[in-house]
């Protein structure tokens, strides 16, 4: 299996990554799935985001961040699209699938996956590109699920801000692993929900068992008025917000009064 989380990450936090870790577990703990990568896709600028500052900076505090991680990483190709790409469509585009057991895959991460999954396929051992305990065949490519948070059901709500169709198709094709945090009651999301209620086999709930709520938003505020965010997120990505001055309250005003692109287009 490999976990996809699609956001702003402005900036990265502790928390995102925990994410990873706790999604990791969790399918771990299933005894039916074996997590082999986790990939971060920062949102192209033209999501129009209130506050969002350029990808190139998201892009490289989320190296610098994750420098400390052996299976997660950044992958900038949403973000370097010529405009904002619906989330569907990252998975369907630029990640592998398989579809009634054939195996399709892009051009983008072709190459990558199969590197990895060569040396197990034909010897069954473990290849040197990831850490396996045991030794495993994979009979296809990795499976592919979008790991969130629970506020992401709650936007599926939010009129024209998701079109059915793609909600259908993330959930049914490639499937949700969602973080719970506080405050929030992802169980009863999908239950008002039609759609979600259909296809919550292919929902992965995760119990968030130290809570942590750590915000990005709060972050940039703090950052704004000169507190201190130390521990909160990497200390190689303050260095760099402070190098570059990367959070001011001049960014917090960029995209002001702007529509999300999916609400624009939708």
């Amino acid at each position: 299996l490999i976990l996809l989380a699609c956001g702003s990450f402005n900036p990265i936090t502790n928390m995102h990554m925990r994410l990873f870790e706790l999604a990791r577990d969790h399918l771990h703990q299933t005894g039916q799935y074996q997590v082999i990568e986790g990939i971060m896709s920062p949102v192209n600028d033209d999501y129009r985001k209130k506050g969002l500052v350029s990808a190139r900076h998201r892009i490289a505090m989320a190296k610098l961040a994750l420098e400390t991680s052996d299976w997660i990483r950044v992958d900038p190709w949403e973000s370097e699209q010529e405009t904002w790409t619906e989330t569907v469509k990252v998975l369907s585009l630029s990640f592998p699938i398989k579809i009634l057991s054939l195996e399709v895959i892009s051009h983008h991460h072709r190459l990558p996956l199969q590197s990895k999954t060569k040396g197990i396929a034909k010897t069954g051992k473990p290849s040197k590109y990831i850490n396996l305990s045991f030794p495993f065949v994979f009979p296809v490519l990795p499976e592919l699920k979008l790991l969130c948070g629970a506020d992401f059901l709650q936007t599926i709500n939010t009129p024209n801000l998701w079109k059915e169709e793609h909600i259908k198709e993330i959930v049914e094709k490639f499937g949700l692993v969602c973080v719970s945090r506080a405050g929030s009651d992802p169980a009863r999301y999908i239950n008002e929900s039609d759609l979600l209620t259909k296809f919550q086999h292919n929902i992965f709930l995760v119990k968030e068992w130290i809570q942590n709520e750590i915000s990005a938003t709060q972050i940039r505020y703090a950052l704004c008025r000169g507190l201190s965010v130390k521990y909160l997120i990497p200390d190689s990505v303050i260095s760099y917000i402070a190098h570059h001055n990367i959070y001011t309250e001049e960014s917090e005003r960029k995209n002001e009064g702007d529509l999300l692109q999916p609400l624009k287009l939708h």
